[in-house]
């Protein structure tokens, strides 16, 4: 019955909803649709229209602001998305994961659907939703998003679930992995790119021993099956086997995950792939040699998922330097021809520009050698590639003549922690001394990614340049099984001592006093805001946690944990994701903070660059901009124009995107760590962008803002 009445339902909508238009001729633009996570297939971030330009932006009002409803109480929650926007709809998701519709002009609610109420409350984590999918065949219009570790098909006319799709309407992402292993933490914040019938998937896992292989899957949008998979950790016989030293390691090592998202050229078939690191993180003596295909640049055949070429920006990863984008597809002028090429950001502030067809790079890249590791059971690999162009779009290194000094107090402070850290090489592995991680962990470039400008070749990105300091500790025998579980799943964002991270991640200090035991167990079940699940605990080792972080002695002796049982832990741990601040929160670095940056593809030379952001303190002690740390991309059009939100500032702003001049600004509701879309709706232009805030310290919000020229 559900299924007649909704097929009458699409029908009936599809006299008010027209087919979206087929893509204009210039792949890399958007037209009057925003079609795809990052506008276009290509990930392009480019919009053709120009009705908003240089010469009018600074006339920019604010259009609508649609609330979405459901921001989280202690600013925990966030909006990263990046909307679609199909023949005046736009689909975007609340911080709750909740998809809706809105009208595109007026901001009116259409429907909204709440996946939760679907899979109940024992599944109410979703994680960061990016963006979404959207597909169409006929009346037949679907978006394609994930939630938790399902991915959900949605009637894009009615926001109801499409009933043929799996179960009723949702895949679990945990089936069909080829991994022996079945309890483990799996989701999708990126959505997946749609090729012909298929929806192509990458996903986010756990980053300790207990994660899953980031395997790339297929499915086929109408019924959910799966069409192919690609192995990143390959399995005996495929390539890729013997750079792993072990021969079981596709049994037992996790990560190598397309977190950040894929492209697809279309018109050749191949989809590009960025994956990350393998686990765990920050010592590798378990996952010893290359690690393919970890922290590559991958080409398969989007009809088969087949190996057609890879690139790898990292071997054997110490550092957690993923690659945090999906490849921009670009086509430049090199040596005299036209080039269709790969652009793949990187955390370490370089692109790597490769040939489409043959992932050859178009500039040469050197493997430099680098410091070897003082930690036990370790191999770091003894070479590292570094691109000869583009040139890097933020400094290398970080050195003694490079601290703060905004007051000689800062200077003061920071220069006896930094005498303490090994630093200089921004290839130093992590050691028991502790090292100066720069860049850091966050970029360089994140996951907002790049635009490209089919027009001049330019690419724009916006660029973290905060130091973050890696300290390993030796994990020993004698522990408690809570503590071990504690160090194992939690102490990364957390920290050892429970106190937390600089606004990211609270302090479990006297958690008691704020939470039960029962209500501990629920969020490590269902996970809360930016906290996972860990619902593949078994519930024996979840109470053993729970009693170490409400410090519970137990009634008779307390088992330690021996040396045999350590076997879940690496040897070391890193004691934290911990930023290098001065004691007012300022990075431990000179400024510039936050920068946009405009580099040529045909030459790769930077062609400006710019602050992003400002400290209100500062400013009024009549320091120039610093930029800040930015989280979120930026767009370009052909009206000349860069847009972007990202700052700690909370600010939207417009650049021209020949020169970098500051054309337009205002002040968000929150922040707007997201990237933006540009779209026509009844003949006029807008730009929109989600404005969750919830990161850095700053304020939470719920809404999306659109802004027009009257």
């Amino acid at each position: 019955m559900k299924i007649l009445i909704l097929t009458a339902a699409c029908l009936a909508a599809a006299l008010l909803f027209p087919p979206a238009s087929s893509p204009p001729p210039d792949d890399y633009a958007a037209g009057n649709n925003w079609l795809a996570y990052g506008g276009t297939p290509a990930s392009s971030r480019y919009s053709a229209l120009d009705a908003i330009n240089v010469q009018n932006v600074g006339n920019l009002k604010l259009a609508w602001e649609f609330h979405t409803g459901d921001v989280a109480s202690g600013n925990r929650s966030q909006i990263q998305c990046n909307p679609l926007i199909i023949n005046g709809v736009l689909y975007g998701v609340t911080s709750q994961s909740k998809l809706f519709a809105i009208n595109a002009s007026t901001g009116r609610q259409i429907w909204k659907f709440d996946p939760f109420e679907v899979l109940g409350g024992e599944n109410s984590w979703a994680g960061t939703c990016r963006g979404l999918a959207y597909w169409e065949q006929g009346i037949d219009k679907r978006i394609l998003f994930a939630a938790g570790s399902y991915l959900f098909a949605i009637d894009a006319h009615s926001g109801i679930p499409k009933f043929e799709f799996g179960d009723n309407g949702k895949i679990d992402l945990r089936e069909d992995l080829d991994y022996p292993k079945k309890d483990f933490f799996i989701v999708s914040n990126t959505p997946g790119v749609i090729y012909k019938d298929m929806i192509i998937m990458g996903m986010r896992l756990s980053e300790g021993l207990d994660a899953a292989p980031g395997h790339i899957r297929a499915y086929d949008v109408q019924s959910g099956h799966r069409r192919w998979i690609f192995h990143t950790v390959p399995h005996p016989g495929e390539y890729g086997y013997d750079t792993w030293d072990d021969p079981d390691a596709w049994q037992r090592i996790g990560g190598a995950n397309c977190w950040a998202g894929m492209s697809v050229d279309e018109k050749r078939g191949i989809v590009f792939a960025a994956t990350g690191s393998a686990t765990y993180d920050f010592w590798g003596g378990y996952r010893q040699g290359q690690d393919l295909f970890s922290d590559c640049i991958i080409a398969l055949d989007a009809n088969t998922g087949n190996r057609i070429w890879h690139y790898q920006t990292v071997h054997h990863d110490l550092w957690d330097r993923d690659l945090p984008a999906p490849p921009n597809l670009v086509t430049v002028q090199h040596n005299g021809k036209t080039v269709d090429a790969v652009a793949q950001i990187t955390k370490q502030g370089f692109v790597f520009v490769l040939d489409r067809e043959t992932g050859k790079p178009l500039f040469p890249v050197k493997e430099i050698r680098v410091p070897p590791s003082a930690l036990e059971g370790e191999k770091a690999w003894k070479t590292q590639p570094v691109p000869t162009l583009p040139e890097p779009f933020m400094r290398q290194k970080f050195t003694e003549e490079d601290i703060n000094d905004l007051t000689p107090e800062y200077k003061a402070e920071l220069l006896a922690q930094f005498q303490a850290l090994q630093s200089g090489n921004m290839w130093n592995p992590p050691s028991l001394q502790g090292i100066v991680h720069f860049p850091g962990f966050d970029g360089g470039g994140e996951w907002g990614g790049a635009a490209f400008d089919p027009s001049s070749n330019w690419l724009y990105v916006n660029a973290n340049e905060m130091p973050w300091v890696v300290k390993m500790v030796k994990n020993e025998p004698g522990q408690s099984i809570g503590q071990a579980l504690y160090v194992a799943n939690c102490a990364n964002c957390h920290g050892l001592d429970r106190r937390g991270n600089n606004n990211a991640f609270p302090t479990l200090i006297d958690i008691g006093k704020k939470r039960t035991a029962l209500q501990i167990d629920t969020m490590l079940r269902n996970g809360k805001g930016t906290m996972p699940s860990f619902r593949h605990l078994p519930e024996a080792e979840r109470k053993e946690l729970i009693r170490y972080m409400l410090d519970e002695k137990p009634a008779g002796p307390q088992k330690e944990i021996t040396a045999e049982e350590l076997a879940f832990l690496p040897p070391y741990t890193m004691t934290g994701y911990n930023r290098f601040l001065t004691k007012d929160g300022y990075p431990a670095i000179k400024p510039p903070w936050g920068t946009l940056n405009a580099i040529n593809l045909n030459t790769g030379k930077i062609e400006w660059k710019v602050p992003l952001g400002a400290f209100d303190a500062l400013s009024q002690q009549g320091i120039p901009p610093t930029g800040t740390e930015n989280y979120g991309g930026p767009v370009c059009t052909a009206g000349g124009l860069v847009f972007i939100g990202a700052s700690k500032d909370e600010k939207f702003r417009a650049f021209d995107k020949k020169t970098g001049k500051l054309l337009f600004e205002t002040t968000l509701p929150a922040g707007g760590y997201a990237t933006p879309a540009v779209y026509s709706a009844k003949g006029k232009q807008y730009v929109v962008i989600a404005c969750g805030g919830g990161k850095m310290g700053t304020k939470s919000g719920d809404s999306y803002v659109a802004f027009t020229v009257e």
